[in-house]
């Protein structure tokens, strides 16, 4: 086994500790026999659209897949610390975000100081995440019928965004300390998340999205008709480890049903 450094925004995971200092940081995040493979060149990106990832499982496929989507000022690196918590048979893709961010890395919408973006400011994220999951069953042998989306903060919001507007593309998603934008309230008033499992993960002590908004997030999901498994952690703005716990069990079951 090959152990892999990854360069990371500040801390998502509560138990893991930093290894170098700013301005970012280094984690141990993964102990593979395989590295994630970088894809950037011209002629993948103009089926892809955006640079990422990709860990690629053995076999032929089809796959299922997760699409692991980092939050502001990340990139395509930064959400492999999560890949632990997925069934190890499935393929996994990272891409990174759109836009160039003010503070470093990238980012799907780069948010102003007090700003909530609404929905539709989602609009380029969401064609651009719509575009790259067309690509994965061409470029990967994906299976369309089983991706799902796994977003971090401003990624969980694309996340969410994008299942909003294309219900059909997505089986399920996973929304880590992110929230629902505002200016919902069209887009989910017919239930367009109709029985697809969600899990949320909030920070009780979070300082960038307030529990309100996270309790407002979890009942428009009901509303859009979402499976929703949402859980308060004793936590701020990281996944701590009963949450990740309880993130690797919710894969499981994912997991599970396609054997059912």
């Amino acid at each position: 086994m090959v152990l892999y450094f990854y360069r990371l925004p500040p801390p998502e995971v509560v138990e893991l500790a930093p290894v170098s200092s700013p301005p970012h940081f280094f984690w141990k995040v993964i102990m593979t026999e395989q590295m994630p493979q970088l894809v950037d060149d011209a002629h993948t990106l103009a089926t892809a659209v955006l640079v990422h990832r990709v860990l690629r499982p053995q076999g032929d496929g089809p796959f299922p897949t997760v699409v692991m989507i980092h939050g502001r000022a990340g990139n395509e690196d930064v959400m492999w610390i999560f890949r632990r918590t997925l069934p190890q048979n499935w393929l996994v893709v990272a891409p990174r975000a759109i836009k160039p961010d003010p503070d470093g890395g990238y980012s799907w919408h780069p948010r102003q100081p007090g700003e909530w973006p609404s929905l539709s400011s989602f609009g380029e994220a969401v064609t651009a995440v719509f575009q790259f999951l067309h690509a994965l069953p061409i470029l990967y042998n994906a299976d369309p019928n089983q991706i799902y989306l796994m977003g971090f903060s401003q990624g969980a919001a694309t996340a969410i965004a994008t299942a909003l507007q294309h219900p059909t593309l997505v089986q399920g998603i996973a929304s880590l300390v992110g929230f629902i934008p505002p200016h919902h309230q069209t887009a989910i008033a017919h239930r367009p998340l109709h029985n697809m499992p969600v899990f949320m993960a909030v920070g009780k002590k979070d300082p960038l999205i307030p529990l309100h908004i996270s309790r407002t997030s979890a009942t428009a999901l009901r509303q859009a008709g979402a499976n929703l498994f949402y859980q308060e952690y004793d936590t701020g703005h990281k996944l701590n480890v009963a949450g990740m716990r309880d993130l690797t069990a919710w894969w499981q079951a994912r997991a599970q049903a396609l054997t059912l």
